[in-house]
């Protein structure tokens, strides 16, 4: 690959990935109420495996020229996240750190799902890799376009995971002994989720209005 190329979608990756979004948010309030945040990292990471896979396969770019499917996807998209924020604001009252909670397999396992939920049926992940990757993708290269694509698709998960890992380690040290904190901030999450939501299907709805 080029080296330089290489290095440029790194920053970009990183600071995209340090961006504050739905994912923080979930991030945030998975390492609140769960023993073990990192069902919550890897699951948001395992949605952008999800979509690094539909990149290299050319399905990515061929959901994006439907747009049809592609408003289904939003649609869909939007009512997950609603459904996810108004969840976490459900509880938000009780939310503090509890060595306890989540300590069983199917927890964990709905954990990871509703995190690659999270980001694998976002919209704006799926267009983030067909508008981003391409431009960093070499013809020059040694390397075959879709092991190109798929190298920068792992590397963006990689970066995402540490940033992920550490707003969860950073949200739980931090608030770990501010009860009223851990509260206030579970609130914002569940709002920033449902805010999102709300976005992306009055993008959807407001062209047919």
């Amino acid at each position: 690959m080029n080296p330089e190329l290489f290095l440029a979608f790194v920053l970009v990756a990183a600071a995209l990935a340090c961006t504050p979004g739905v994912d923080w948010a979930y991030s945030i309030a998975a390492g609140l109420r769960q023993r073990s945040f990192v069902p919550a990292v890897a699951g948001l990471c395992g949605g952008y495996v999800l979509h690094t896979v539909l990149l290299v396969a050319g399905l990515a770019a061929l959901l994006t020229g439907m747009p049809g499917v592609l408003g289904w996807i939003t649609l869909a998209g939007a009512g997950y996240l609603m459904w996810l924020g108004v969840s976490t604001l459900r509880s938000w009252r009780g939310a503090s750190f509890s060595a306890g909670a989540g300590s069983d397999a199917n927890t964990r396992l709905r954990t990871f799902l509703q995190g690659m939920g999270t980001s694998g049926i976002n919209p704006k992940g799926l267009l983030f890799y067909v508008a981003l990757v391409p431009q960093f993708v070499s013809a020059e290269a040694s390397l075959p376009v879709p092991v190109q694509s798929g190298l920068l698709g792992m590397t963006f998960v990689l970066l995402a995971g540490i940033v992920y890992t550490a707003v969860a380690l950073l949200s739980r040290t931090l608030l770990q002994s501010r009860p009223g904190a851990a509260r206030l901030v579970t609130l914002a999450s569940g709002v920033i989720m449902v805010m999102l939501g709300a976005i992306l299907l009055g993008e959807q709805l407001l062209p047919l209005l």
